[in-house]
């Protein structure tokens, strides 16, 4: 039994699930509207209107009142268990608790068992009510097979019962789409926009093919993926993984774990048997009882790319999806064709006329001779199509080190500004930011590689996003001779590198990524009571007095404070009734997902503000400390038409933002502000933070070795704003 089986098995017990169903579809739909009329985004429509309409039908049962059914108990909520305890002491144990055995000795415990009113005594019986009363993900069937006298075991499940179980989880009832669409971000219809499945040309195109054959049909497109790197052991043997989710669930879903939008398939691949029911369609019912005509398409395969050259059946150091040589693979300017689907699917029919003519036919098409692959007979499937291009960072992280030494880079990753987001495993996040000064000839700009892989991970891509994936591609393409000067590459012909120019046609046909839309700040208190004195000697907040002093006199007289020695002159007549003031340490940002597919509380961001340690905000300041003035201290700082923000900021200020970042790596160069020799602080409203960002110190030729991670701000005056740090940065600052 698998996670999602069991939450999917105990979750139907949920007394108010309908209601709180209910309460997210009507969030999503005022979300999506919302987002719609601010951001002007005009859709249209598929021009037949039957596509992904709903069959007739006399009466609707939705997932609850189906389940109550299975378990034959319509009166009691928690069936099969006997009452609320019951249920959740039995949730606890199998998603909360500890292990089976530690659970088993807690119930053997005099009374337990009674008191609590359970209908199992130990983790046996409870597995029992579990596997053999509660509903859940198809079970796997097991079959051996023998290859070259060797048998093998393999696990699977029934495909066409995994997709419904998808299509009718009441988790996704509200959220699933049915139709294609075609998006624009004018009214105009110049700019197209693609961010979800729907939104592709793949959908809108296959359904057109299937109108001539089943009008009014609704499109299930299957995506599989797998990862030969990822095993499972069972019994001292290895598997393969496969998985299967739907294109009707959105991408902000599907690319959760936490959501369970995938269901293991199988363990070693074998064939599904779409055939039939992706030409004559089977009738699907969603969580809500709905029923529609349903075409199960295999449309995506998401692998690494030993998968897809296994998928395929084409050669090593091939091209998965076009007729490339594989001594081009480097090249961003040799003209290439799509791979032929039907002189394919012509050489794996020849099989039926002898083995050398079989053989000779699949060379011909440019794959291997596989035998009936499991692509070949699925209808309106194109497996060149469908693979999905596999990146290429590990390879550039490489190079890098070998460019410019491991030994200085790993002297500048240790003075790195401490940061939430920074791991070492996610080099990529800080690389540019510790080379750009590190010299090299010719001028070496890897930013652009780097520029495409955050491009490719924009939330919803347009007509124009995708044309500067193209100019990322090729500016790196312009400069990567410099890896062959220093002796680090003989070539680029490699197929990651080459499958880059095949993103751009894969995004506009079968779009996947993920999207933030807003942000909100959410402060947390964290001390109630910090002394004045204490911000200034421990929180680094040296002018912490005239900075509070200088920001009420300028809410007091917003029109006379104009200049800075009258501002200093109202600010001296300013008293502070209070010698301790409650602090917080940590700021969050939350979002919602444009189409409110995401969870309501998503944080994307957040500052963490201590004694000895500051965070700096992208408005280019220091932040050290967050605080609210006392409410009973209000009315004695300020008039009664003045009502101040509630969080406010002490913070030290960088320099502003130059028109433009630099033209060699993209980044901005930012100083601190100093006056007279003193940093310039303010008090702002904590509102005014529109995130926080991460400084890259400029080290030089040779990073400074007395520098050290806790101290490299107050060392540094000059630094460059990270955009690479995630991906919200990037879209943001750049």
């Amino acid at each position: 039994m698998t996670g999602r089986d069991l939450a999917d098995q105990l979750g139907a017990a949920e007394e108010d699930s309908t209601e709180m169903n209910s309460q997210d579809s009507g969030l999503h739909q005022q979300i999506k509207q919302h987002v719609l009329q601010e951001d002007g985004i005009t859709i249209v429509q598929y021009p037949d209107a039957r596509a992904g309409q709903p069959v007739p039908q006399d009466d609707i049962c939705n997932a609850n009142t189906v389940y109550a059914t299975i378990i034959n108990n319509t009166m009691n909520p928690y069936a099969p268990f006997n009452s609320q305890v019951d249920w959740e002491v039995a949730r606890w144990a199998k998603l909360c608790g500890s292990t089976s055995t530690a659970f088993s000795d807690l119930l053997s415990i005099n009374g337990v068992h009674e008191k609590l009113g359970l209908s199992y005594k130990n983790s046996r019986e409870l597995n029992k009510i579990i596997n053999k009363q509660l509903p859940g993900h198809p079970k796997f069937r097991r079959e051996q097979i023998v290859v070259s006298g060797e048998a093998f075991d393999i696990f699977y499940r029934d495909v066409i019962k995994c997709v419904k179980a998808l299509y009718g989880d009441p988790y996704f009832a509200d959220f699933l789409v049915f139709a294609p669409e075609r998006h624009y971000a004018d009214k105009e219809q110049a700019v197209q926009l693609f961010h979800d499945m729907h939104t592709g040309k793949w959908w809108w195109d296959t359904q057109k093919k299937l109108d001539q054959r089943k009008p009014g049909a609704t499109i299930i497109p299957i995506i599989i993926s797998s990862d030969k790197t990822q095993v499972t052991m069972f019994q001292n043997k290895t598997a393969y993984p496969v998985y299967l989710t739907i294109g009707n669930i959105p991408k902000e879903i599907r690319r959760k774990p936490s959501r369970h939008a995938h269901i293991l398939l199988a363990y070693l691949p074998t064939t599904p048997p779409l055939e039939e029911a992706g030409l004559d369609g089977i009738v699907m019912k969603s969580g809500d009882g709905i029923l529609h005509h349903g075409h199960p398409l295999f449309s995506c395969f998401i692998g690494d790319y030993p998968e897809q050259v296994l998928a395929t059946g084409v050669k090593a150091t091939e091209c998965p999806k076009c007729d490339i040589p594989p001594d081009k693979l480097g090249s961003n300017a040799t003209p290439f064709k799509m791979r032929n689907l039907d002189a394919v699917l012509d050489a794996l029919a020849a099989i039926d006329h002898g083995d050398i003519e079989f053989v000779h036919a699949c060379r011909e098409a440019g794959i291997k001779p596989i035998i009936h692959p499991f692509w070949e007979p699925l209808p309106y499937t194109n497996i060149f199509q469908a693979i999905t291009p596999d990146g290429l960072i590990k390879h550039l992280l490489g190079w890098l080190a070998e460019a410019f030494g491991a030994a200085e880079i790993d002297a500048r990753c240790q003075r790195l500004p401490p940061n939430h987001h920074i791991q070492h495993s996610q080099i990529c996040r800080f690389l540019l930011g510790i080379i750009v000064d590190i010299w090299l000839p010719n001028q070496l700009a890897p930013s652009r590689l780097l520029d495409f892989l955050y491009l490719a991970q924009y939330p919803c891509h347009s007509s124009e996003t995708l044309t500067l994936l193209v100019e990322a591609l090729d500016l790196f393409h312009d400069n990567k001779q410099i890896f062959v000067d220093l002796g680090i590459r003989n070539n680029f012909n490699l197929p990651k590198l080459h499958a880059a120019r095949h993103y751009i046609a894969s995004t506009a046909i079968s779009f996947d990524t993920n999207h933030v839309h807003q942000t909100c700040l959410s402060p947390h208190l964290s001390v109630k009571s910090v002394p004045i004195q204490k911000l200034v000697t421990e929180y680094g907040a040296t002018y912490f007095r005239e900075a509070l002093a200088r920001y009420v006199a300028q809410l007091c007289h917003p029109h006379e404070a104009t200049t800075r020695h009258r501002l200093e002159d109202l600010a001296a007549t300013i008293h502070l009734p209070f010698r301790t003031l409650p602090v917080y340490h940590v700021v969050k940002w939350q979002s919602v997902d444009a189409q409110g597919h995401s969870d309501l509380c998503v944080t994307v961001d957040s500052t963490h503000v201590k004694p000895r340690h500051v965070a700096t905000s992208q408005t280019g300041t220091d932040i050290h400390v967050i605080f609210l003035i006392p409410q009973n201290s209000i009315p004695m700082m300020f008039p009664t038409t003045i009502q101040p923000p509630k969080h406010l900021a002490y913070v030290e200020w960088f320099t502003r933002f130059p028109p433009t970042p630099d033209s060699n790596h993209g980044m901005f160069k930012v100083s601190r502000v100093v006056q007279s020799g003193e940093r310039v602080a303010s008090i702002i409203p904590v509102a005014n933070i529109h995130r926080s960002v991460h400084l890259i110190s400029k080290f030089g030729p040779a990073a400074p070795r007395q520098w050290t991670s806790s101290e490299v701000l107050e060392q540094c005056n000059t630094f460059f704003v990270n955009s690479y740090i995630d991906r919200h940065t990037f879209v943001t600052i750049r």
